[in-house]
């Protein structure tokens, strides 16, 4: 069954729920509250009347039945007048035949007597009646259970057609919500149909309100993020393969150069060590594009533990310093109070993308290289600055994208592997220029608990 249906179905069903327990209940307070206000009619006519006979003093005997003094507007009341052992004195009935009271013997029959006898004693359920004390005896006034449920169903079919017109526009009212609701997920179903396609680009925005709103946006960005990723996935193949492809034309030219008799004496020596560079770069691609490919799919590929963040760049300068040398650049280190704060991240991985961010710096640096480390609002900040031309403007936001290198950039991954490995201990890393020169990329890792 479709989501519309559901929905309206259930919107029936409680819709229905709802008018007849209110039905029931309406009908019962109805009728609580007509047979209370008939009984305080009654009550105040028995006081009237009560008073009318202590007045005409009507004599106490069964031979004859005065009529008790019931007015023309009190049509359908009817009065009883009992003794002390509840015999009848007198009665009134309501019917218009009787017009003068006759003896009761002549006037009650048997059946009659057991019946008034029943009204008197209120065992009889069909009437409503009210007892008054008065100097003859015990006045009952009764008026027939009839008369009360004619005007309740008179009132109850008035409400019934009052819920009906109510029942009838709220059913409208719930097909125009339901349609308003259900529409923005038929399109949005549409738009997630285009994502199983893998036509992220024609993913649309679908604009609705509330918690589908948010849904739709959540849907649109995750398009957009889709058909980015695919976009920087074959841009990815097409650099690596283009990578990949100009060492192995190098090593396959002086291979068939060497094979064929072009190069001879000395030129064969230096064909050999291009070979070998060649193979060496192609070995360290390929390493790195694997270290790229687990970083992003195995989860076990990365061991946290707790290290010392003073010992990691110890270490990072130690091995970064034979490159230094050679360059002739200087490293100076602050690491202020970070001498023992402790920092939960792979401590291989972590030495790696410092070992790349710093030798980064390294190959544009002029003279001085700089790595300061400190405490921040409850984080760890590494800062690794350089004097330098700088990072281009139009390079700064792809950076740290596969194969996107700077002019005298090697393979275009060391950046984006210390990326993906500051990422993934909990970290973010951005890159910047100096207000005075120079290229800053700042490492920032959650402080340790």
């Amino acid at each position: 069954m479709k989501l519309v249906h559901q929905i309206n179905l259930a919107f029936g069903i409680a819709l229905v729920l709802v008018l007849t327990v209110a039905g029931f209940v309406l009908h019962y307070v109805l009728l609580d509250h007509l047979i209370g206000a008939q009984k305080d009619d009654l009550q105040a006519m028995s006081v009237e009347m009560t008073d009318t006979l202590r007045q005409e003093a009507i004599p106490m005997t069964k031979s004859i039945s005065p009529a008790l003094p019931i007015s023309a507007s009190k049509a359908g009341i009817s009065a009883i007048l009992t003794d002390d052992t509840g015999s009848i004195i007198a009665m009134s009935p309501s019917s218009d035949d009787i017009k003068n009271m006759k003896p009761l013997a002549a006037a009650v029959t048997n059946a009659e007597a057991i019946s008034v006898q029943k009204i008197s004693d209120g065992s009889d359920k069909n009437y409503i009646t009210v007892d008054q004390l008065t100097p003859q005896g015990k006045l009952t006034l009764y008026t027939p259970m009839s008369k009360i449920r004619t005007i309740e169903q008179a009132l109850l079919k008035r409400l019934l057609i009052i819920f009906g017109a109510a029942g009838l526009a709220m059913l409208i009212f719930s097909l125009f919500i339901t349609k308003k609701f259900i529409k923005p997920l038929i399109r949005l179903r549409d738009e997630l149909s285009k994502v199983k396609e893998r036509r992220f680009a024609d993913v649309t925005f679908i604009k609705a309100g509330g918690e589908i709103g948010s849904v739709a946006k959540s849907v649109c960005d995750m398009a957009k993020e889709l058909n980015r990723f695919n976009q920087v996935q074959k841009q990815f193949f097409q650099n690596a393969s283009h990578e990949l492809k100009t060492p192995l034309m190098s090593i396959s030219g002086y291979a068939e150069g060497i094979r064929d008799g072009v190069f001879e004496g000395e030129n064969v020596r230096k064909g050999l060590d291009i070979i070998l560079n060649e193979s060496a770069r192609l070995k360290k691609l390929v390493t790195e594009m694997t270290l790229l490919a687990k970083l992003d799919s195995e989860e076990d590929v990365f061991k946290e533990e707790e290290i010392c963040v003073r010992e990691l760049l110890t270490e990072t300068v130690e091995r970064m310093n034979p490159l230094l040398v050679k360059k002739g650049v200087t490293l100076h280190m602050e690491y202020g109070e970070l001498q023992t704060t402790p920092l939960r991240a792979d401590r291989d991985k972590l030495l790696q993308a410092m070992l790349n961010v710093v030798s980064n710096a390294a190959r544009y640096a002029r003279q001085h290289i700089g790595i300061h480390a400190e405490t921040r609002e409850g984080q760890i900040v590494i800062r690794v600055s350089d004097d330098g031309p700088g990072i281009p403007e139009d390079l700064l936001p792809y950076l740290f994208h596969r194969f996107v290198k700077g002019k005298d950039g090697e393979s275009g991954l060391g950046l984006a592997i210390s990326r993906a490995i500051v990422e993934r201990c909990g970290g973010l890393i951005r890159a910047d220029n100096a207000r005075r020169g120079g290229a800053v990329i700042s490492l920032r890792f959650p402080g340790a608990l």
